[in-house]
């Protein structure tokens, strides 16, 4: 069996990065992907995918899951809108978000589920969030980040919250909003829940089987 980083709902591969670094094959699964031509770029594999039905391909023990589900109808910044979308919408935000913590749960491996701050929290069954972050909390990893984004995180199967670690020249600078201030365009979508490489890769550290850390470190 060969070890394996699972990324769901995950189009950029930003998450996956450290993890190929590392020598682990990495699967981003996301309907954006190309269903007929799957990209592989390094170990980073780009595969189509609805989270409710895809599997894995044999062969392949998981080291890790995250997980991304769609937030566009669950939102906080988009509330407003709920009662315009109605249940249809919601159910089909709620199928995918379960569909991704059971794959975790199935997994066995460190993993968690992410999303904004919004109406997932306040569903029973799933309950608030473990953990709560800004991507500035991480400019140590990647000083590009220094902007704000609440965001929400559930844990699984051991899964540790990395610690902040912000770049020191930072330190005294207040992060930017540039979440909030993004244009409408078509694509405002995939900016606003584009992954921050920098706990991405704090994440890497907090979770990855020591052999793999110490390999990317050497």
């Amino acid at each position: 069996m060969e070890d394996c980083a699972i990324f769901l709902c995950d189009r950029t591969g930003v998450a996956a990065e450290p993890w190929a670094e590392a020598g682990i094959e990495c699967f981003c699964v996301d309907v954006q992907h190309s269903i007929r031509r799957p990209r592989r770029e390094g170990s980073i594999n780009f595969v189509w995918g609805d989270v409710r039905s895809w599997t894995p391909p044999q062969g392949y023990r998981p080291v890790f899951v995250g997980a991304w589900p769609p937030c566009t109808h669950v939102s906080g910044s988009g509330a407003r809108d709920h009662a315009t979308k109605r249940g249809l919408m919601l159910r089909d935000a709620l199928e995918i978000f379960e569909a991704c913590r059971q794959a975790i749960a199935w997994s066995g491996a460190p993993g968690f589920l992410e999303n904004p701050v919004g109406y997932f929290s306040t569903v029973p069954h799933i309950g608030k969030p473990a953990h709560y972050f800004h991507p500035s909390d991480y400019t140590g990893w990647c000083a590009d980040d220094h902007y704000t984004k609440k965001t929400c995180i559930w844990p699984m199967n051991g899964f540790v919250m990395p610690e902040k670690f912000t770049a020191p020249h930072l330190a005294d600078v207040p992060p930017d909003d540039r979440i909030h201030k993004a244009s409408p365009t078509s694509d405002r979508g995939d900016i606003r829940s584009a992954s921050p490489r920098g706990f991405c890769r704090a994440v890497f550290n907090a979770n990855a089987p020591a052999r793999y850390r110490e390999k990317k470190a050497a």
